[in-house]
């Protein structure tokens, strides 16, 4: 078993969150390798504990892994599954943050997950991404969160019409619109008001930012749809970003076309921990939120 390390740079446990998964690594008899960008932060705080251990780029350290290790937040596993891309290689999300609905192992039960793992006794959990491309244009990109389409550098509004499977469905005036995957319900599109939707469920939601109409709900639409955003007509450009991490600007007119990829990404999951017991925990559902260290603030 060999398990490929990324992690986020900015986080001041990462190189003991490492430290701790090398001895795993020795006391399990599995293989660690290290992506290229942690050498120069790693080396001189670890020492001889990474001297032996190989640091490779994206491509070379995803397809000599049997799992991805991400330590950080939700940010980190975006970033691996971008970087994983169609070899779908299992991401394990060890969090080093705070809210994080993805990355749901924390550092103390890293120990029994990383046994699950060698010994098969963990679950996959497939999620959807988004594809999506800019009309007349041949490269694609993918979302596992969303893709939002606003005004990139303007506080005025941008319209955008929207058609699914070429039928009109509705115009907003606003900010602008977020496609969301399931996973991404707990992101942006919760946020901006959107629905909380399980992440195995089939649809993808179609959520407007700040409309400018009492009307203008949200709109969930089977996976099996494609998606097509129009802006016409813009005072400067229009702003595409996927997942938060990929951004592009155009001039309009524009037409984006959104639709399920063909590929997924795999989160290792713990067998005896469900999605809703993640939700709960992360949402602070069934507590207190005035109780901080047992004790109760002033009303």
């Amino acid at each position: 078993m060999t398990f490929g390390v990324i992690g986020n740079n900015t986080k001041d446990s990462l190189a003991d969150a490492v430290g701790a998964l090398l001895r795993l690594g020795k006391k399990y008899s599995a293989e660690i390798i290290l992506h290229a960008d942690l050498e120069n932060i790693l080396a001189p705080l670890l020492g001889g504990a990474v001297s032996h251990h190989q640091f490779l780029p994206s491509a070379e350290l995803v397809s000599n892994s049997n799992c991805i290790v991400a330590f950080g937040g939700d940010g980190t596993i975006l970033s691996a599954a971008r970087m994983v891309g169609r070899a779908e290689v299992p991401i394990l999300g060890v969090n080093l943050g705070k809210l994080g609905f993805m990355a749901e192992v924390s550092l103390a039960e890293m120990d029994v997950i990383i046994q699950n793992i060698i010994r098969g006794e963990h679950s996959i959990e497939e999620r959807m991404l988004l594809k999506g491309r800019v009309e007349n244009e041949l490269t694609e990109f993918f979302a596992l969160n969303d893709v939002v389409i606003d005004n990139s550098s303007s506080s005025r509004i941008i319209n955008i019409s929207i058609y699914v499977d070429d039928d009109y469905l509705v115009n907003y005036s606003g900010d602008g619109v977020i496609l969301a995957t399931p996973t991404g319900s707990t992101a942006y599109s919760l946020a901006a008001g959107g629905p909380i939707v399980a992440p195995t469920t089939g649809v993808i939601i179609v959520q407007p930012v700040s409309p400018h109409s009492l009307s203008a709900r949200t709109v969930i639409v089977p996976e099996s749809s494609t998606i097509r955003i129009s802006v016409e007509h813009l005072s400067n450009e229009a702003r595409v970003t996927a997942d938060g991490q990929l951004e592009t600007t155009y001039t309009p007119p524009l037409n984006i076309i959104v639709s399920k990829a063909d590929h997924v990404v795999k989160l290792i999951r713990q067998k005896n921990r469900s999605y809703y017991d993640v939700l709960r925990a992360k949402l602070f559902w069934g507590s207190d939120i005035r109780l901080v260290k047992g004790k109760e603030h002033d009303r």
